[in-house]
């Protein structure tokens, strides 16, 4: 614990009497935050750990059946197949508030072709394990997106939980300690001043009486 440099007057003693009311009540609530934010983002966590492995599951499906089409397929007829899609995907980028924390929130949209029309081939030269992959990879998408806003904002809610987790250190390790060292001192030093100003004043009290008592 390290006293602040500050007079030991009565009214600075009153200024850091405040400054450790709000000291306190600070670090109680930075506490309550960095607790919840915990909560938050262990649910998150979890509920990211089951949405990967469900998509890592379905991203090995789709791996296995473009493979398998392109082992069956001519390269080039691959290629050709998948050159022009027939649906575009507009993605869209908001965000929501958790504890103080914007965390992304992302949305698509589809244009062009029509519902179950995915393909953007014919049938003639193309292979079902070709259609499986397509279709599977289509029906993965909004998996994909919860995916990316899981992790996103995990990653933005450990930054807030070690942010807050540093303020909590420094008030509840550094500043409230101070301060409570400095009030400490302050009123120490006031109680010796006024036990010397009461010496003092017993000093001049007698001598006045003797005073008194010489010419009467």
């Amino acid at each position: 614990m390290a006293r602040l440099n500050v007079n030991p007057t009565r009214m600075v003693l009153t200024g850091l009497k405040k400054r450790l009311k709000t000291a306190r009540r600070g670090h109680k609530l930075l506490k309550d935050k960095r607790d919840e934010l915990m909560k938050k983002f262990l649910d998150i966590v979890r509920e990211n750990k089951r949405l990967r492995e469900e998509v890592e599951e379905q991203l090995m499906v789709v791996h296995s059946r473009f493979v398998m089409a392109r082992a069956v397929m001519n390269s080039e007829l691959v290629e050709e197949a998948l050159m022009f899609p027939k649906m575009e995907v507009s993605l869209t980028a908001s965000t929501r508030n958790i504890m103080s924390v914007d965390v992304p929130v992302l949305e698509f949209t589809t244009e062009g072709g029509t519902e179950g029309d995915i393909y953007p081939y014919g049938f003639a030269n193309t292979t079902g394990e070709l259609d499986e992959a397509i279709a599977t990879l289509s029906d993965l998408t909004p998996e994909l997106l919860k995916l990316a806003e899981m992790e996103k904002s995990a990653q933005l809610l450990a930054d807030e939980i070690e942010k807050t987790r540093r303020r909590v250190n420094a008030l509840e390790y550094v500043l409230i300690p101070n301060l409570e060292e400095t009030i400490k001192y302050i009123v120490m030093k006031l109680d010796e001043n006024e036990r010397s100003n009461l010496t003092r004043l017993m000093k001049v009290k007698d001598m006045v009486l003797k005073d008194a008592h010489k010419y009467s």
